[in-house]
């Protein structure tokens, strides 16, 4: 950092991040397990893919956030997809080349992935 506007770079780049964390209950909410199990099965680069994918389409009305175990370790990394108005979904054994497909299909036009889901898997 060398200058002002460099610092301010720093700042907008929080603010947005900061944003993109925010309790909005009108907003579609993806929660990425992030307790030891989930994170050593992968759950960091899920969470950034998540991040990013959503950011490279400019999508507002979308949270992500992350919780602690969910419970199914075996399952890991497990992400909730939370529509207003729908039921939770939850996706097991995500992994980052998946999270465009959930985006796409789930987020943007609201039909979930059956074949990544929980009731998938069991």
């Amino acid at each position: 950092m060398k200058s002002l506007a460099d610092l301010e770079a720093i700042r907008a780049k929080t603010l947005e991040n900061i944003a993109m964390r925010k309790d909005n209950h009108d907003a579609a909410r993806v929660v990425v397990g992030m307790a030891t199990c989930g994170i050593a099965a992968g759950a960091r680069p899920v969470m950034l893919q998540f991040v990013e994918e959503i950011k490279k389409r400019n999508l507002e009305h979308v949270n992500v956030s992350q919780t602690g175990c969910i419970g199914m370790c075996r399952l890991e990394p497990m992400v909730d997809v939370i529509l207003p108005g729908q039921e939770k979904v939850t996706y097991v054994k995500v992994k980052p080349e998946m999270v465009a497909r959930i985006v796409a299909e789930h987020i943007v036009n609201g039909r979930p992935v059956e074949e990544y889901t929980i009731g998938a898997a069991e």
